[in-house]
């Protein structure tokens, strides 16, 4: 019971080749508990997806080869650390993209963003509760534990293995074991992360090439060799149309995103539907097509699930009926908006869809109303100390 507590520590810190160790030697001591098997399974696939398989790796030995222990190893980096670094190093905190993040953290990113909006909140985060704990100290030691678990899941399966172990799990059990088939995998693997690094940098140029070139290649193959193709063909037409209006080329963005929208129904996958309807509705209302941009919108409200979410949404539809002087409609959306916002927490996207209730009703030219709802506006940005806002509200 000792070896398998240690193992399952060291695997929620990260250390998976010590815990893979003590799973090992429980395993050995005690083969008939099926957990320690199950620990070595975990461990090994967490180790594959940081680093890769041992068959990829080709070792050499050149010079002198010897053997330096962990202790003495540790003293030597130890001792280098010293001489060349200042008593005070600032440690270089990773920047993280939102999509990233959302990915890695799941249902979790929307606490995240409520944390973050409550350290915003000085008089809040001066006040203390009942046991003497300060309400900034526990909100900064949640943020802090929710960065832990990034790094662990991060470590444990990054971006770019959720997507290979999606297309595995689809694969058939029948299919055949040819060496083409495992280069075809290989390929998709590298160039879906090298996509994902490039679509996370600032050169959309070279994003819409290489997503381009791979979506030629995998057009080519059959799918025996690409279980998955349908779903693969849709998410790199959305690479593309992303890309594509990243650089102002809006109506082959267009296309591009419609072309995702065919692929995912045509392959049953909801997640890829509502992606590429969330698409498309952007691009339509960057090309002032408010109509179009609703209706993809509209489609999407059945698929949407978090409140955070449906806030957004529900605010951008909203914003376009505004643009079609259809103020009814518009407060309506408004409404709905603020009442997700109000259910997430987040005082920053109450704030907004205030405002768009108020200019809804100025629109329908009921003024008293519009007063009173800017009032409330003007309350919500004090709250969260944006002066911008309540400046453009007065």
């Amino acid at each position: 019971q000792g070896l398998y507590q240690k193992a399952e520590t060291l695997y929620s810190m990260g250390d998976f080749e010590f815990a893979l160790v003590f799973y090992h030697r429980g395993y050995k001591l005690r083969p008939e508990l099926h957990k320690f098997w199950v620990g070595i399974e975990k461990c090994q696939e967490a180790i594959v997806n940081c680093v890769g398989s041992p068959s990829s790796v080709q070792l050499r030995t050149k010079g002198e080869v010897c053997f330096i222990s962990r202790q003495a190893e540790s003293r030597i980096a130890n001792q280098k650390v010293a001489m060349r670094l200042p008593k005070a190093c600032p440690r270089r905190q990773t920047v993280r993209k939102p999509r990233t993040e959302r990915q890695l953290l799941g249902e979790l990113y929307a606490d995240k963003i409520y944390l973050e909006k409550l350290l915003k909140d000085k008089d809040l985060m001066s006040s203390r509760l009942k046991e003497g704990v300060s309400v900034g100290e526990l909100v900064r030691r949640c943020l802090s534990y929710l960065g832990t678990r990034r790094e662990f899941w991060q470590q444990q399966k990054p971006i770019y293995a959720r997507l290979r172990e999606r297309r595995l799990r689809q694969r058939s059990s029948t299919r055949d074991k040819q060496q083409k088939p495992l280069d075809v995998g290989k390929y998709i693997d590298k160039n879906v992360e090298d996509l994902e690094i490039l679509l996370a940098g600032d050169d959309p140029k070279e994003s819409c090439r290489k997503a381009q070139l791979m979506l030629k290649t995998v057009q080519e193959w059959s799918d025996d060799e690409v279980p998955n193709k349908n779903e693969l063909l849709g998410y790199l037409h959305s690479c593309i149309g992303t890309a594509q209006l990243d650089m102002g080329r809006l109506e082959a963005a267009l296309q591009s995103h419609s072309r995702d929208l065919e692929c995912a129904r045509r392959g049953d996958l909801p997640e890829a539907v509502s992606r590429a309807l969330d698409n498309m509705g952007t691009v339509y209302a960057r090309m002032g097509k408010f109509q179009q941009a609703v209706d993809s919108w509209e489609e999407r409200i059945p698929m949407t699930t978090c409140s955070l979410e449906k806030t957004c949404l529900f605010h951008e539809i909203g914003r376009c009926y505004l643009e079609l002087d259809k103020a009814q409609e518009a407060q309506s959306y408004g409404e709905k908006s603020l009442q997700a916002a109000e259910e997430a927490g987040d005082v920053e996207w109450q704030l907004h869809t205030t405002v768009l209730v108020a200019q809804a009703q100025v629109q329908l030219k009921n003024f008293q109303a519009a007063i009173l709802t800017f009032e409330k506006a003007l309350e919500k940005a004090r709250f969260i100390h944006d002066e911008v806002a309540g400046m453009a509200i007065v």
